[in-house]
């Protein structure tokens, strides 16, 4: 017999075993666990456990940044991200954003400004309302606010001149409401 002969005579009573004893076979293979592999850790991919954003805006966007609630007495409400202040004086017209962090405004715009007075007739009407609402969504926009809160007292709110400072804001692209906040369990 040659070589190839025997080995297939092995091949041949390999498969005519009795049953039993292959489906002891089987469920023993199948019975034993397979043993997993271990996650290789690439250098590039390890996270630093003490990580810190530096770039809060990208949680603000997300709508999960943290919003400072306050007492529910206080008014004007403490919780937005962006606050849009629109006030109106015998002389002159200012509109400010406000970081929920800082007292100090972020963007601002007003008729006190040289460029804006020179452009106008009158500092305090509905048309300069009107430009210092324009001028402050253009900047808005360059500084990549461009949601905020706006809440007026409700009988300023009806005046022409806080409706076309709204209109002008609203046709610049800023949105004058923030999305709620969206809890993530932990």
């Amino acid at each position: 017999m040659s070589l190839n002969g025997i080995s297939r005579g092995l091949l041949f009573a390999q498969q005519w075993r009795p049953a039993m004893a292959a489906n002891q076979t089987v469920a023993r293979c199948l019975s034993q666990s397979a043993s997993k592999p271990e996650p290789s850790v690439d250098e590039n991919e390890a996270v630093n456990p003490t990580f810190v954003n530096r770039n809060p805006r990208n949680l603000e966007q997300m709508a999960l940044a943290v919003k400072d609630r306050g007492w529910k007495t206080t008014w004007p409400h403490r919780e937005f991200y962006h606050r849009l202040v629109f006030s109106r004086t015998r002389h002159y017209v200012t509109a400010e954003v406000f970081s929920s962090s800082s007292t100090v405004p972020v963007v601002s715009c007003s008729t006190k400004e040289w460029a804006m007075k020179q452009e106008m007739a009158s500092t305090n009407c509905v048309a300069a309302c009107q430009a210092v609402g324009e001028v402050l969504a253009l900047r808005c926009q360059q500084a990549g606010i461009i949601r905020m809160v706006y809440r007026a007292i409700p009988w300023m709110y009806r005046s022409a001149a806080v409706q076309s400072f709204r209109t002008a804001m609203k046709d610049g692209g800023i949105t004058l409401s923030e999305p709620r906040r969206k809890y993530i369990g932990t």
